[in-house]
């Protein structure tokens, strides 16, 4: 098998950095994989609950992330409870949302539900540029003091949660909606919301869990992305376009698949950073390969019945 060394040259002429420049990126990528994957699920979750697609699940947690900055910064808190605070508050507001607004939308386009989640997304933007302005700010989490190496790169406790999280909670949620009796009950409004409420479902209350579990998981995500990506706001909440296009690319419906597509987006962008020629792009990724995904995903096979030669299969 040909080594990393005879491709050397090749790379050279074509402009690439070495592996030893892609591997911290690497490292980076799997990290932020995780975290996408974690956000994925939680909105693929309420939206098979729910039909909402909370398009503020970025503000939800950037919000968290900067009050938690304060609580420590100019209140004197301790990081952990203020931290606690950060995943909470994620819960509550988006518990406050769904317990306001989900009602009123529950019979209405999912279109228009997810519009609708852009009225809380403004609201939390504006007050955190009020509140906090745009001034430059860091929160750097007690996990990220610690670090190993592995090849020679350091490797920082918080990218590790990032991705242990990411498959935690993909596996967690999974057993959780198989194994559960509130899971099971959510799963049923997925596949029909009228049949499973004469039932004698609770619908409202299968409802309100959705809303929060996805909440803290909002939380939690804004939490570790302040510290692997930088404590912005604008940047925090518009990191939801990575989710997204995982959730999209699993088509709001497998877990399994919104993980493996947030690592493959988590990875890309990451590895595209040292290209020079291709850095300046990378934010484009999510919408390149959620569009190429469900490109090749909305195939279909078309039958045509002729007279001569009977049933012809083909794709289209």
């Amino acid at each position: 098998m040909p080594s990393w060394q005879e491709f050397q040259p090749v790379v050279a002429f074509l402009g690439l950095p070495t592996w030893e420049t892609f591997k911290p990126f690497f490292i980076t990528g799997l990290a932020l994989g995780g975290v996408y994957a974690l956000s994925g699920v939680g909105m693929v979750v309420l939206y098979r609950a729910t039909g909402v697609l909370n398009l503020a699940f970025g503000a939800i947690g950037a919000f968290g992330a900067l009050l938690a900055w304060e609580l420590i910064n100019n209140h004197a808190w301790p990081e952990w409870p203020a931290y606690g605070v950060c995943v909470l508050f994620g819960g509550v507001i988006t518990l406050a949302y769904g317990t306001a607004f989900g009602p009123p939308l529950a019979g209405r386009d999912p279109l228009v539900k997810a519009t609708a989640t852009l009225g809380l997304l403004l609201i939390l933007l504006g007050a955190m540029s009020w509140i906090w302005s745009d001034k430059a700010r860091s929160l750097i989490l007690p996990t990220s003091e610690h670090h190993f190496e592995v090849s020679g790169i350091a490797v920082t406790y918080t990218q590790v949660l990032g991705l242990a999280f990411g498959i935690a909670f993909t596996v967690g949620t999974a057993l959780f909606l198989r194994l559960t009796r509130m899971g099971t009950a959510m799963r049923a409004l997925a596949d029909d919301r009228e049949i499973t409420a004469t039932l004698g479902v609770p619908v409202r209350r299968v409802e309100a869990a959705a809303w929060f579990g996805s909440g803290l998981m909002a939380g939690i995500a804004g939490l570790l992305l302040s510290n692997l990506i930088g404590l912005d706001a604008v940047s925090l909440t518009f990191l939801v376009i990575s989710s997204l296009a995982a959730a999209l690319i699993a088509r709001l419906r497998s877990l399994v698949v919104t993980f493996v597509a947030a690592m493959v987006v988590g990875l890309v962008n990451a590895l595209l950073t040292p290209i020079i020629s291709l850095t300046e792009y990378r934010g484009m990724t999510p919408f390149v390969l959620a569009t190429i995904a469900l490109l090749f995903l909305s195939r279909k096979r078309v039958i045509t019945i002729t007279g001569s030669t009977g049933l012809a299969g083909g794709r289209s």
